[in-house]
């Protein structure tokens, strides 16, 4: 048996004391993941059990809920009741923030289950040292990369993509983060509403395929709720933004493909979104809607690798809509 999490106690035998399960553990954990992982000494002798690191522990984490989002509403709550016993400084939490936001803008099609997660984290994580709470210090990490957008959007291809995941991630934040109200329904990150209208001001002072594909997709997935937010303030911001593509159509060095899908944004934007009275936008989520953040054909190269119409190569297999 052993009795805490970091003690080192050596393999026999038996099938009882090798086994990870303990009847002391805190809490249930999934079965894609383990909070110890065994390691062998270099002489090739028994080996241990050790605890594993914060940054371990949440890749882990976020691993599985990759791999399993439908997982999401079952498990979250035992997954923040281990952070909690292991978040207890100011330093841990810091780290906590960085090592989210870090997977969310990293894993390909992870920024809408990493932004339900900051949003539980944000009610439900105890910590709140005088620097800030979680939500307040994911905020300001946010922030400091909104400061660094039109250096950004002008940089090499790698500094283009993550700033281009990091406006993706920003958007499914804004859908997602609630802030609760005494009085009254919860409500969105004000903040937020105001930097995601300047990040499209910067992706379009660069209208190359790459920060277009990107504006594009931040307006699929945000532009009904964005413009029903300007409409209630008495504002033409989308008015504005629709103004700013159709002179991009006409005059940037973009893509014909690239030029085709601003068109259809333009049209989908004209048809009230797509909207019906049966169902509103913010509804659609990567799980349940196919089309989430295009609505295009899906292409596949030779391997398997899907992309758009608007990525470049010379073959393309359609596999599906």
């Amino acid at each position: 048996n052993h009795s805490t999490p970091g003690s080192k106690v050596k393999s026999v035998d038996s099938p009882v004391n090798t086994s990870i399960l303990s009847a002391n553990a805190p809490e249930f954990y999934p079965a894609s993941f383990s909070p110890y992982e065994e390691s062998v000494s270099e002489d090739g002798g028994d080996g241990y059990y050790t605890e594993m690191t914060l940054a371990e522990l949440v890749e882990e984490f976020l691993s599985y809920l990759n791999s399993s989002p439908g997982s999401f509403e079952t498990d979250i709550e035992h997954m923040v009741n281990m952070l909690n016993s292991w978040v207890t400084t100011e330093e841990t939490l810091q780290e906590l923030v960085e090592l989210i936001y870090t997977q969310s803008t990293a894993i390909p099609n992870f920024s809408y289950t990493g932004a339900r997660l900051c949003n539980f984290l944000s009610h439900n994580l105890v910590l709140s040292p005088a620097s800030g709470n979680f939500r307040q210090l994911l905020l300001k990490r946010c922030r400091t990369e909104y400061e660094q957008r039109d250096v950004a959007v002008r940089g090499d291809q790698e500094t283009q993509k993550k700033f281009q995941a990091y406006v993706l991630f920003l958007g499914e934040l804004y859908l997602r983060l609630e802030l609760k109200s005494a009085k009254g329904p919860p409500s969105r990150a004000e903040i937020l509403l105001i930097a995601l209208r300047e990040l499209m001001n910067s992706l379009f002072s660069n209208p190359v395929d790459g920060n277009l594909i990107c504006a594009v997709k931040l307006l699929k997935l945000t532009g009904s709720v964005l413009e029903d937010v300007w409409k209630e303030k008495g504002k033409s911001d989308m008015d504005q933004l629709v103004q700013r593509i159709e002179n991009i159509v006409l005059d940037a060095q973009c893509s014909r493909d690239v030029k085709q899908m601003l068109l259809r944004l333009v049209e989908l934007r004209s048809s009230n979104w797509g909207r019906v009275h049966a169902a509103a936008a913010s509804d659609a989520t990567p799980d349940n809607d196919p089309n989430y953040f295009m609505n295009e054909p899906t292409f596949y190269t030779a391997d398997g690798t899907p992309f758009t119409a608007a990525d470049p190569g010379d073959r393309w297999t359609r596999k599906g809509a």
